[in-house]
């Protein structure tokens, strides 16, 4: 009998840690242009939160082997990197704790322009290339690369990153025609199978990554390549807009179905819900109906409560449900808009020049904030500065030394302890008839706390999560009865 229940228990265990993966996993890739400053790897930490993907592939993180340690983001500790000591180019893979990844082989560049790693991916061989090419002779550079390489690429070779080439004319607004050196990478990529995932997918779109505010034009020069075997397993490719690079991100879904191993998630309320009047009704009107279909003398109260609590939390999670798909298709509408918006401003190229030579500005001085914080602090601190003061012989001062020593002597002499007439303040204190407690006031004050008393303050206290769904049955229960 205990063995078969330590197999039940085992059997239990194994079921809820064993969970189905969504049906693809996610590539994303985006030039950062510089992680050294730590508001903007706050920024950037937060945005790979919000896009959630499997793997995330950054370029020119700036960072030198020395700083790697700060790159952290929650929810993705498996971090590889590929950093200069000059604090140029540099490259990252991070990988999600959500899935089952593991490295076989790992390949880093020592000036931190490219880094490879072979494993598997859901029992799933992959090798994944992340690459930042220098911005002069970068056909040449991707070329070579992928000639030294040749021997680790294989069908399931994935090649992401800021690449500084457009492959084909589409790939640039001034549509102009591709050099020599372009056409030979397109003519090596070829002759290795390997393929522009988003121009195959979008043939006919022109989508950009990247403006040049120095030749006024867009252009998408990074890219994610993969093998033409496997065109059926790349479900969807999108460019994303970011706010703190210069560059747009692009992302790659690909078909899984795979299992891999994630604790079992526990359902919590939502207590913001609790904010809004007309969920508190449903809720109130739920509970109402509930005790009406199943209040009776042959159930009892403990069975109600535990099937009650099974009842509201399936309908807090279909209201849950509901909120956010309204929310979702409110995100949806508003890009829409935006992108509607991009394509009009596109028509206007000096409208656009002006807001890119503004973002390049920004972007240019992100990671050399400090002295424009040292400028405003300045400013803030001047404001609450004392520049000038009266001093004992009723001239105003503007010297920095006396201001300091005026300001020194006043708070001695406001907090020195001088108890030398100590007469007159009891002559003092005696001139005034001070309120004092009488004996009922001392004993009353000295009695101890009724439990009245405590009911009184626990009823005035905030109401917990509880204690707001116990007040919404009570109150559900007292007007059934009236």
């Amino acid at each position: 009998m205990g063995r078969e229940t330590k197999e039940t228990e085992e059997n239990r265990k194994t079921r809820h840690k064993m969970v189905v993966v969504g049906p693809h996993v996610s590539i994303i890739t985006l030039n950062v242009n510089g992680l050294n400053s730590p508001i903007k790897r706050h920024r950037v930490a937060g945005w790979i939160k919000e896009q959630d993907p499997t793997i995330c592939c950054l370029q020119e993180t700036h960072l030198s082997p020395k700083d790697k340690h700060r790159l952290r983001v929650k929810g993705w500790r498996t971090i590889l990197q590929a950093n200069n000591e000059q604090k140029k180019a540099g490259v990252a893979i991070l990988i999600s704790d959500k899935v089952d990844f593991k490295a076989k082989q790992i390949k880093k560049d020592k000036e931190g322009q490219y880094i490879m790693i072979k494993g598997t991916l859901h029992q799933e061989d992959i090798t994944l290339i992340n690459i930042y090419a220098p911005n002069t002779g970068a056909p040449k550079f991707v070329k070579q690369l992928l000639i030294e390489l040749k021997e680790d690429i294989n069908n399931n070779t994935i090649i992401v990153g800021d690449l500084n080439t457009p492959l084909t004319p589409m790939d640039r607004t001034s549509r102009q025609k591709i050099n020599k050196e372009i056409i030979e990478l397109n003519e090596k990529l070829d002759q290795m199978d390997l393929i522009d995932i988003y121009r195959t997918l979008h043939p006919k779109t022109a989508g950009y990554t990247f403006f040049s505010s120095a030749h006024g034009t867009f252009s998408r020069i990074d890219h994610i390549l993969g093998n033409k075997a496997k065109i059926n397993k790349y479900k969807r490719v999108e460019i994303i807009s970011s706010i703190f690079s210069d560059h747009n991100a692009i992302k790659l879904e690909i078909n899984y179905k795979k299992k891999a191993e994630k604790g079992a998630k526990m359902w919590r309320l939502n207590n913001t819900l609790l904010n809004k009047q007309w969920i508190i009704e449903e809720i109130k009107e739920e509970i109402k109906y509930y005790l009406e279909t199943n209040e009776n003398e042959n159930t009892t109260y403990q069975i109600i409560w535990d099937a009650a609590k099974a009842v509201l939390r399936g309908k807090f999670i279909a209201i849950q449900a509901h909120l956010t798909k309204q929310e979702k298709a409110h995100v949806s509408n508003l890009k829409r808009h935006l992108t509607e918006l991009e394509k009009e401003e596109q028509t206007k190229p000096r409208t656009v020049e002006r807001i890119n030579e503004t973002k390049s500005w920004f972007f240019e001085r992100i990671n050399k904030i400090d002295k424009p914080l040292a400028r405003l602090t300045k400013k803030r601190r001047e404001k609450s500065q004392i520049n000038k003061i009266r001093n004992d012989r009723g001239e105003i001062t503007t010297d920095t030394n006396e201001i300091q020593e005026i300001i020194r002597e006043y708070y001695e002499k406001l907090y020195a302890n001088k108890l030398n007439n100590l007469e007159e303040m009891d002559k003092f204190l005696d001139s005034y008839n001070l309120p004092k407690l009488n004996q009922e006031e001392i004993e009353n004050l000295n009695r101890p706390i009724t439990s009245k008393e405590i009911e009184t303050v626990i009823k005035k206290l905030p109401k917990s999560k509880s204690s707001q769904m116990a007040s919404l049955e009570n109150s559900t229960k007292h007007s059934k009865k009236t």
